[in-house]
């Protein structure tokens, strides 16, 4: 992933629906693995693109305390992966499926305990009045696009495997950290975002 100090681009969300568009998705085919699937939202706050995160409570039973967006395990009667991301985002965060505009997705993520991840792109209106859960959510955090692309708040996090050592990014935001298997999404989502970029600042209209 490259990033520039200070030189965020604009992205409008219709340049990175193409954007998305035109990269093939990379699949995790495990029937091992527990299905499930999360949001990442993009809006503009304040004159710039932020993404909705949160802080997870200690009463969920998985990833206790971490940050992570909105998202959880695939119930038996949501008829699709993007029905389980929408709902996960209106229990947890009060967003509304209807109020949400789907922009694509980004490959498919496996998190440590043993779950496979679709994520899934989207985008709200701002101001938005969410409606955390008390006993799922500790925070809300809504993260500039800014900070996460500042050199300053990166952090390489290596592991080692059967396979050898993998280097994967951390992002700091203000004193949390993002690791694991949502650093991957988000640096999947930078990545797909900075190629997108049309321009200068949010809210100013492509072309």
């Amino acid at each position: 992933m490259t990033t520039k100090e200070g030189n965020v681009a604009e992205t409008t969300p219709e340049a990175l629906s193409r954007a998305l568009s035109a990269r093939k998705v990379v699949p995790v085919d495990d029937p091992s693995l527990m299905p499930a699937a999360v949001l990442v939202l993009l809006y503009s706050k304040d004159g710039e693109y932020c993404i909705l995160l949160n802080k997870r409570s200690k009463q969920v039973e998985h990833h206790k305390g971490e940050i992570s967006f909105p998202g959880g395990g695939r119930d038996p009667e949501d008829g699709d992966f993007l029905q389980t991301a929408l709902r996960e985002a209106h229990e947890e965060m009060g967003i509304r499926p209807e109020d949400v505009t789907l922009l694509g997705r980004l490959d498919d993520v496996i998190t440590r305990s043993n779950f496979g991840v679709h994520v899934f792109v989207g985008t709200i209106s701002y101001p938005y009045p969410f409606n955390a859960s008390a006993r799922e959510v500790a925070e809300v955090l809504e993260v500039p696009i800014s900070g996460l692309l500042d050199p300053r708040n990166q952090r390489e996090e290596a592991r080692w495997t059967e396979h050898g050592t993998t280097k994967r990014y951390c992002y700091a935001y203000e004193e949390h950290l993002i690791f694991g298997a949502t650093a991957q999404m988000v640096t999947q989502f930078l990545d797909v975002f900075q190629a997108s970029s049309v321009g200068t600042k949010a809210g100013t209209k492509e072309g």
